[in-house]
């Protein structure tokens, strides 16, 4: 049945289109030439779709081609995003209409798996998206911040201030260290390194310019802080009431992590800080002197759907080793339903015969066998990168074991250390 509202590839005459349907969906005002500029160097047309009544765009939908690190392994990942329907045309089928297409043409593509950041956490779920990543926002006030005694040191180490821009180089170095491990990073090209770095009026919202302290040895950075800062006084009493705003924070070791923050939280005149986009492993928990100071909040980072479930789980790697069969449920795409059976690290007589996989590495192809599991697409998204276990997901009954044994076994195998993370919204 034909849409009313057909879809097509966008070109670069489309652009000032996109912004318009993004600052009436999402309730703000046009960007600076800057801010407008880093992101069309962002955008890829030939992944960007829109929804179009007559001449006028009405919903669009985009993705990036990242480099996102999984268990084990850094894979092709669609970092889907500018999802947006003018609030004049809600309701009418066209956000389903652009997910679907864009879900067939991830997978005419090849790609296995997609990624994004939900605007709104009711949403996503539907089209196969699971909360796959947490994260935590920090508060803490003066002399709250004082690190425990037994935080690690290296007299080696030396913290510098450095102008953002000018490090860039120093900063890709630990930032790429990090990539090297921790599920939800992305690899930065320069496009995303001027979007970490944005230093526009429109970024700083009242806030100094952004600064940026090194974590550094002799061999080279270790560590890294992006942050601006509010000063404020008391005008009566003349008592200091500044701010500091951390934005980024990467660090490659524990000294490293120690160093800049017990930079940043002795810092004079400050009496609040706040610091964004955490991990929920963050080392802060355990170097802080007092940990309850820190007053964290979580909520849901990074939602992730399997594309392709058999490229999938085949691409990453698991804790320990696994086999079982899983009976997936996929309405948004059908390539997915049915029984896959993922065997990992050579633990099945099945596996450890010819050809099977050798420890380290993973394989999920299409079974016959009786299923251990039953679960949903999302469920297997939300377990991918080895940070919301399906135990849980269990006791809210979306997952459905059906054979004793088999959910405790994968659950353990997708589980990963450390915590996925990724430190930008997309």
């Amino acid at each position: 049945m034909a849409t009313p509202y057909p879809i097509r590839t966008v070109t670069e005459d489309a652009l000032p289109a996109i912004h318009t349907v993004h600052e009436h969906a999402f309730h703000s005002g046009p960007p600076s030439e800057q801010s407008r500029a880093r992101m069309h160097a962002r955008i890829e047309l030939d992944r960007t779709i829109a929804a179009f009544d007559g001449a006028t765009m009405v919903g669009v939908a985009g993705a990036y081609s990242f480099r996102m690190r999984v268990p084990g392994a850094l894979a092709p990942v669609a970092g889907v995003t500018m999802v947006a329907v003018l609030p004049s045309y809600r309701r009418r089928g066209i956000l389903f209409s652009l997910m679907t297409q864009q879900l067939e043409d991830l997978h005419g593509r090849g790609e296995e798996v997609a990624a994004l950041f939900a605007s709104e956490a009711g949403i996503y779920r539907r089209y196969g998206y699971g909360q796959a990543s947490w994260h935590a926002t920090f508060g803490l006030r003066a002399g709250e911040g004082t690190l425990a005694t037994a935080a690690p040191a290296d007299g080696s180490l030396r913290v510098r201030i450095a102008a953002p821009d000018s490090a860039r180089a120093e900063l890709a170095k630990v930032y790429d260290t990090v990539l090297a491990e921790r599920p939800g990073f992305f690899a930065r090209n320069d496009a995303w390194w001027d979007r970490a770095l944005a230093d526009g009026p429109e970024d700083r919202a009242g806030a100094s310019p952004l600064r940026c302290v090194l974590a550094e040895d002799s061999a080279g950075p270790r560590g890294y802080a992006l942050f601006s800062a509010r000063g404020r006084w008391d005008q009566d009493t003349f008592l200091a009431d500044s701010s500091i705003d951390i934005r980024e924070i990467i660090t490659a070791d524990p000294a490293a992590t120690a160093a800049i923050w017990g930079d940043l939280l002795s810092r004079d005149l400050v009496t609040e800080f706040h610091a964004a986009m955490r991990p929920v492993d963050d080392p802060l928990l355990h170097l802080l002197a007092d940990p309850r100071r820190v007053r964290a909040r979580i909520a849901d980072g990074l939602w992730v759907r399997l594309v392709d479930v058999g490229g999938a789980l085949a691409r990453r790697r698991y804790a320990c080793p696994v086999d079982v069969v899983l009976d997936v449920s996929d309405e948004s795409c059908g390539w997915n339903q049915g029984r896959w059976r993922l065997s990992a690290g050579g633990s099945a007589p099945a596996a450890t015969a010819a050809g099977g996989p050798t420890p380290g590495t993973a394989r999920c192809e299409r079974t016959s066998d009786p299923a251990d599991i039953a679960l949903p697409a999302h469920v297997l998204g939300a377990a991918y990168l080895g940070g919301t276990r399906l135990g849980s997901m269990a006791q809210a009954g979306l997952v459905t074991e059906l054979r004793p044994g088999a959910l405790a076994a994968l659950s353990a195998a997708l589980s990963w250390d450390p915590a996925p993370w990724c430190p930008v919204i997309f």
